[in-house]
């Protein structure tokens, strides 16, 4: 049981000025396996003016000495990797292994990279008579989700420090306990006050705070479209600057001419990584109407090889959903699946056998999905791939490109070239071409309902720079 019972403020555990506390629920177990505060707007209040106070030094830090500090937070969670990937291993699910590669492999790269660019960027440039100065837009307000939940805010975080602004944190309540240690590695390597701030609470009290604070200068939020848009209007109010990474419905265009034997499996793998709970997941395969059967047989082989079970185990390759919440709204989507004519091919909405505990859902695959079914057009956030059949590659196009969102996608083809200019036509921030893996440098971020801005690599830094012209 790990009883967090204070916030991280102005370089200070400090105790909420609210008596709430939240549980955290082990997504295996279903049992309580830790609690935080249930922050207020007035913890709020405080860790935006510790932060307003702290901006002035630490945006006038030399990039170098920014960079020291980014590096030491990079060392500190190296040497905590097994203790974080337990801990999200038992709060969202993933399996232990994964959990250790990805869910504390890429916040590690994410403050190394920022660590490197803080001393390559180029803050100042000559433009005729004008010298352009890129300077930190200030306090960053970042509000994070729970399924890749260090990772997000090491994306956001990281990169903010490293160009000089001070940062107020809300993780998820629902896996908030791996930013507390986070909080503890900014301490232990001497962060000056008021740096980095972590308040934690739900999203309708302190996330709304923090993103209409008026001494918030920018809000970076990651999460549903839904929740987006909430933050985008209480921002609104004082003309905040507003990063958002949001829903996904991500299309895999698998072409007449690709090697199903390597399309197949690896599309269902992108569905399914993190039990589905990933916003850039590819769950509707689209696949040419004359091969529907080959892709059938194959994604059914694929899927029944995920065997859900404990993340503990080594053998699983598919644990539990987060929480009963998300487990109920993925076998709703299934239920909705079958009732509106889906062909369920393997999977469905009953518990995995043998689980008796635990967020558990079947791996499931639908075919003949249309683009009218609400599988086709909903984020599920669940192990449900769609596999959508076409006639030409134009309806291809035209189907993945039909939804409101336009986060990632993949395109398979025989060969590259063909692969990348139907690629060039999906609109989305990030797309795969045969199988091309995740560049945890390159720009992440969507087109239309998927959000606005990038973050990663260079393109995350840019995120949190205001740009002012000296005319000389």
């Amino acid at each position: 049981m790990e009883v967090r019972d204070k916030l991280y403020i102005d370089g200070a555990w400090v105790s909420s000025t609210g008596k709430g506390t939240l549980e955290v629920i082990n997504s295996t177990t279903e049992e309580v396996m830790g609690s935080i505060p249930e922050g207020t707007p007035e913890d709020v209040d405080r860790a935006v003016k510790a932060a307003a106070a702290a901006f002035p030094a630490w945006s006038q830090t030399s990039a170098d000495e920014r960079a020291k500090i980014l590096a030491r937070v990079q060392e500190g969670l190296t040497a905590r990797t097994e203790e974080i990937a337990t801990l999200i291993a038992q709060e969202v699910g993933m399996p232990f292994t994964l959990s250790n590669l990805i869910q504390v492999g890429l916040p590690v790269m994410s403050f190394a990279t920022a660590a490197q660019l803080a001393t390559e960027f180029v803050f100042e440039e000559e433009m005729g008579t004008s010298l352009i100065v890129r300077e930190p837009v200030g306090v960053v307000g970042a509000i994070t989700p729970w399924n890749y939940p260090l990772h997000q805010i090491a994306a956001k975080v990281a990169p903010a420090l490293a160009v000089g602004c001070t940062v107020v944190l809300k993780p998820s309540e629902v896996a908030p306990l791996n930013a507390f240690i986070l909080a503890e590695i900014f301490d232990d390597v001497g962060l000056p006050p008021g740096v980095f701030n972590l308040v934690t609470g739900v999203g309708s009290v302190v996330g709304e705070a923090i993103a209409s604070h008026p001494l918030v200068d920018m809000v970076s939020f990651t999460g549903s479209t839904r929740a987006g848009k909430r933050v985008m209007q209480l921002a609104s109010e004082s003309v905040k600057r507003v990063a958002l990474e949001l829903g996904g419905k991500s299309p895999n265009v698998i072409l007449e001419d690709a090697d199903l034997d390597a399309a197949v499996p690896a599309g269902v793998a992108a569905a399914y990584m993190n039990s589905g709970q990933t916003c850039s997941a590819l769950t509707r395969m689209i696949v040419p109407r004359s091969r529907l059967a080959e892709v059938e047989d194959l994604a059914v082989k694929t899927a029944e090889t995920y065997t859900t079970g404990d993340p503990f185990d080594a053998s699983t390759r598919l644990g539990p959903l987060v929480s009963a919440t998300q487990r109920e709204r993925v076998r709703g989507y299934i239920h909705k699946g079958v009732s509106e004519g889906a062909k369920l091919l393997t999977g469905g909405a009953e518990s995995p056998d043998g689980l008796d505990s635990g967020f558990f859902v079947r791996p499931t695959v639908f075919s003949n999905v249309t683009t009218d079914m609400t599988i086709a057009q909903e984020e599920i956030f669940g192990p449900v791939l769609s596999i959508i059949p076409y006639d030409t590659e134009e309806e291809a196009i035209e189907i993945a490109n039909g939804t409101v969102y336009g986060l990632a996608g993949g395109v398979w083809a025989g060969d590259k070239e063909h692969a990348e200019r139907v690629a060039r036509q999906v609109r989305a921030g990030q797309v795969e071409v045969n199988g091309g893996g995740f560049n945890p440098t390159a720009p992440f971020g969507g087109y239309k309902q998927s959000g606005i801005g990038r973050e990663l690599g260079r393109f995350g830094l840019e995120e949190f720079l205001e740009v002012k012209s000296l005319q000389r």
